[in-house]
This record gives C-alpha cells, sequence and structure tokens, in this order.
C-alpha cells in the first residue's frame, strides 16, 4: 500500500466535483469513497475521505507507465538514485464505445503545445469553425500529448478539468493541467505502457491483508472471491480472511484499502472457497 487517505472537512458551497479538483483527485473516485454524500450539495461540515491510498495493481509494470481503467489512475514506476519511485495521477476516461484498448504499447512521441486536428465524426460535436485547432486555452489536449504507439491514443492534458475522474473522452486518457506538466517532464520515448482493467487488489501492510474494489462499470467480474484468490497464490501469500468484512468490502466499492484480515505463513486451507460467490 502507498499513500495515505486524509480527512477534509466540506465548507459552504462544496462540491464533490470542485474539492476533487482541488485535492487532484478523480471525481467518480472521490463519490465511491464517501457513499451516502450528496456530490452536488454535500452538507457544510462534514467530513470526507480523501482517498489518497492505493493499492499497487497486479500487473504493473516494474518501469513505465500503467493505467488501470477501473480505478480511474494512471501509475508511474521509475528508478531514481538507485530506488524505485511510483507517483499516481487521477485520469479521465472514454465514454461507452470508445474506451482505450487493453494491451502493452510504447510512448511514441511527447509534443509540448500540440495542435489538435479533430476527427471527422467530431466536428459536429465541438462545433469548431476550423478543422485543427491551435495550442492554447481552447485546445482540449491542454499543453502537452504523449502519443502512444496504438495510433491515435495518447495521454495528454485538458482544458476541461471537472473531467478527471469521469467517463468523457473520445478514447485518450486525460490529466489535470498540473499533472500532464510533472508526467510529460518524467516521459521518454519508447517507455513502456500497460493498460489494464483491475477493479479487485489485494495487497498487505506488515502482516496485514488489505482489499481495495472498485466498481465493475464494464461488468466483467463474475467471480470476485476468486479474484482475491487469484491474486494471493501469485504473490505466495496464505491468509486468513474474515469473510464476513470481504463480503462487505466486495459490495461497498468505495475504492479504498481495507484491512480484510492478516498474511500468516500457518494459514487455513483457502478460506476463499467458503466465500459467497465462489466456484
Amino acid at each position: 500500500m502507498i499513500g495515505a487517505n486524509k480527512p477534509f472537512i466540506v465548507g459552504r458551497d462544496d462540491s464533490l466535483v470542485e474539492i476533487a479538483r482541488r485535492g487532484r483527485l478523480g471525481f467518480q473516485p472521490l463519490v465511491a469513497a464517501n457513499p451516502g454524500v450528496d456530490p452536488w450539495l454535500p452538507a457544510a461540515g462534514r467530513e470526507l475521505v480523501l482517498p489518497y491510498a492505493a493499492l499497487l495493481p497486479p500487473g504493473l509494470l516494474p518501469r513505465g507507465i500503467t493505467i488501470n481503467l477501473a480505478e480511474y489512475r494512471l501509475y508511474l514506476v521509475w528508478e531514481e538514485r538507485g530506488r524505485r519511485q511510483v507517483r499516481i495521477y487521477p485520469i479521465g476516461l472514454a465514454r461507452d464505445g470508445w474506451m482505450t484498448p487493453e494491451g502493452d504499447y510504447r510512448v511514441s512521441v511527447v509534443i509540448e503545445n500540440p495542435l489538435w486536428t479533430i476527427p471527422e465524426p467530431l466536428r459536429k460535436e465541438y462545433a469548431a469553425g476550423s478543422a485543427v485547432i491551435p495550442a492554447g486555452p481552447e485546445n482540449p489536449l491542454g499543453t502537452h500529448w504523449i502519443g502512444l504507439s496504438l495510433s491515435g491514443y495518447g495521454i495528454h492534458g485538458t482544458n476541461r478539468p471537472y473531467g478527471i475522474g469521469r467517463r468523457v473522452s473520445h478514447g485518450c486518457v486525460r490529466l489535470y493541467p498540473r499533472d500532464i506538466l510533472d508526467l510529460a517532464d518524467k516521459v521518454t520515448r519508447g517507455m513502456p505502457v500497460r493498460v489494464i482493467y483491475q477493479p479487485i487488489k489485494v495487497g498487505r501492510q506488515g502482516g496485514d491483508l488489505y482489499l481495495e474494489v472498485h466498481r465493475d462499470f464494464l461488468g466483467r467480474i463474475k467471480n470476485p472471491p476468486a479474484r482475491i484468490r487469484d491474486q494471493l497464490m501469485r504473490r505466495g501469500w496464505r491468509a486468513e480472511p474474515d469473510l464476513r468484512r470481504v463480503e462487505q468490502v466486495l459490495e461497498n466499492a468505495r475504492g479504498i484499502p481495507e484491512k480484510i484480515g492478516r498474511i500468516t505463513d500457518e494459514g487455513v486451507e483457502d478460506e476463499f472457497e467458503k466465500a459467497p460467490g465462489s466456484g
């Protein structure tokens, strides 16, 4: 587990979309972490959880960029002074029918102050007088374009920061303006990029076992306990899970790491076989 969640007291006229922007969080992850809170009119004085803690996803590249669509996050891993560093950025995703394809790619180009040639199907939507939008505050690509070896797809900034943590783009991955500056400074041509969809993650802190569950918005996970069991087996961990707690975390899908038991050398004989939905 990396990072730590933080408390936040709602002020007058606050909304979760504005709190997410100020805190450099994704909107939907902030909503999920705070169930029962009206995202547009949260009660002033209410305490929120700002979800900065995360478990590293299975399939994370040892170096490079990993984009986990399910959690609206981009992970950058690099080495500095002989130590591995990890940085997490909230991202905006594509709407239905435009989702960035999963797979392994590479950074093909990094362009500062890019022009944007509007694809033909989108020209009516943007109602632009020209097919090309020059660099500047009206350019949806923001200040940088990080192109991928997957033609037509890339990672870029945005002139619409309220879309971070939402599914609003046409296939590319958006970052907050400050974040794309930071990422572009660290990215190099040829850097590996992996796009995954992992709503369920397990991890540990010391001897404690943690589970982080995000909403399965693509409807792919038919047997959540099997996913948990598979990740434990791949790591070679034996666990003593609290199965009732596991069920609660799976049902609530708050997208924050939650303790569900212990890692032990002794363990029990595959407790997840007894979990609801197994088999």
